[in-house]
């Protein structure tokens, strides 16, 4: 007898609804963020964007790369944050609001760890770190600002 196949992460979040609902949370929380916002090229970055249009490319691009049927038609992560000059410091202040988000949204460990694992592969598109650098598999992905 074979087991039964496990569902995609984006099943197991609750599919897009449930991850827009997360997003829309979690991108409040990164543009009002003073730790991400003293930098001026990322604060000038979060007043240019509209909210709606940056939750909607997030959206797209977390439910692509949890497996759902949406693609993902924003730009690259590298090409959308090489200018903004991120550090690790501001990476980790991002990380940090999404553990609070996820953690405020109730998410299981269990895919709270796969989407760090996708959050993660993106950080050597988005910092300026070299030290810190890694291979990112998710390169053409972007949460766009």
């Amino acid at each position: 007898m074979q087991a039964a196949e496990k569902p995609s992460l984006y099943a197991r979040l609750g599919g897009v609804y449930n991850i827009a609902s997360v997003v829309d949370d979690l991108i409040d929380r990164v543009m009002a963020d003073p730790r991400l916002n003293a930098n001026p090229l990322v604060d000038e970055a979060h007043h240019r964007v509209p909210p709606a249009g940056f939750k909607y490319l997030v959206t797209e691009m977390v439910c692509w790369a949890a497996g759902g049927p949406q693609k993902y038609t924003g730009r690259s992560m590298a090409e959308s944050h090489k200018q903004l000059k991120i550090t690790g410091k501001e990476w980790d202040a991002f990380l940090d609001d999404v553990w609070l988000t996820l953690d405020k949204f109730k998410v299981p460990a269990e895919e709270q760890a796969e989407l760090r694992a996708i959050v993660n592969s993106t950080r050597s598109d988005i910092v300026i770190d070299p030290a810190h650098t890694q291979s990112g598999t998710l390169s053409t992905a972007v949460i766009p600002v």
